[in-house]
């Protein structure tokens, strides 16, 4: 069996870096390879997810990319790779994979993802694994794998959840490029702009998730985990109304009702979101 690289091997390739208010931005920086996934990119951000994911003090990820493309989803050399092992190294290989787009989709901090260009295959991926998505015009989208005689497995169910069975389908049969104004009219990404107008738009999203209380945040998230479009049974009407109990009897509730009654700015939100 084939050792995978250490993910050490190229720290660079997902640059890190976190700000006063516990924004922390994650960016894909293999430009030379259109932001492709390689074994030790897979292994760094499921592991920097991983060890974000039990950090406090963050507040937002943004994960975002060098260069005119976002992601142009697998490596060559990656496939080639998988490609020479047998099956069951192709099973660990995979494994790594689906555990990487885990650790970024239950996250317990908001994910947003700048899309400044295309995104192929495993970029599609990041995108539907993200709790938010904005995109430029320009920004383009195809579920590509059809295409080299292999599917979108691990990335299957996230694309499935954001667009739907039918949408995922067509996407994945065809492999046919999706622009940003379609994306956004199938949910594919939440917002549109122009490539000038990106960062600002991105910024917006940050500033709102911060006004709000990060233990909230959290809840949600895993509230909506648990949440399947269809009847609203027993067992999850005893669901919700377990939750909210809970939470509103917590000391950041507490905090956020005195503020609002105050008319002061809840502890949480930064001196200059006010």
């Amino acid at each position: 069996m084939t050792s995978l690289p250490d993910p050490i091997d190229n720290p660079e390739a997902l640059l890190q870096s976190r700000d006063s208010r516990g924004v922390v931005r994650l960016t894909l920086n293999r430009p030379d390879v259109r932001n492709a996934f390689d074994e030790p990119l897979i292994a760094l951000i499921r592991r920097t997810f991983e060890a974000l994911a039990q950090d406090d003090s963050v507040r937002v990820i943004v994960l975002d990319a060098v260069g005119s493309l976002f992601c142009a989803g697998a490596d060559i050399g990656w496939m080639r790779r998988a490609a020479a092992r047998d099956q069951a190294a192709n099973l660990e290989d995979a494994r790594q994979f689906a555990a990487m787009m885990h650790a970024m989709a239950s996250c317990p901090h908001p994910v947003v993802v700048r899309i400044q260009g295309a995104a192929y295959g495993g970029g599609v991926g990041l995108a539907c694994a993200a709790d938010i998505a904005i995109a430029s015009e320009k920004a383009l989208f195809s579920v590509s794998e059809a295409r080299f005689g292999i599917l979108p497995a691990v990335i299957g169910p996230y694309v499935v959840n954001t667009v739907g069975l039918r949408q995922a389908r067509r996407l994945a049969l065809t492999a046919a490029p999706v622009n940003a104004a379609e994306a956004l009219a199938m949910g594919l990404v939440h917002q549109v702009t122009t490539p000038e107008a990106l960062d600002a738009a991105v910024e917006t999203t940050i500033g709102r998730l911060l006004n709000n209380g990060p233990k909230a945040l959290t809840e949600i998230k895993r509230l909506m985990d648990q949440l399947e479009v269809g009847p609203i049974t027993e067992s999850v009407r005893e669901l919700t109304a377990h939750t909210i109990s809970r939470v509103r009897a917590g000391s950041e509730a507490r905090e956020g009702f005195a503020a609002f009654v105050a008319k002061q700015p809840a502890p949480w939100v930064p001196p200059t979101q006010g």
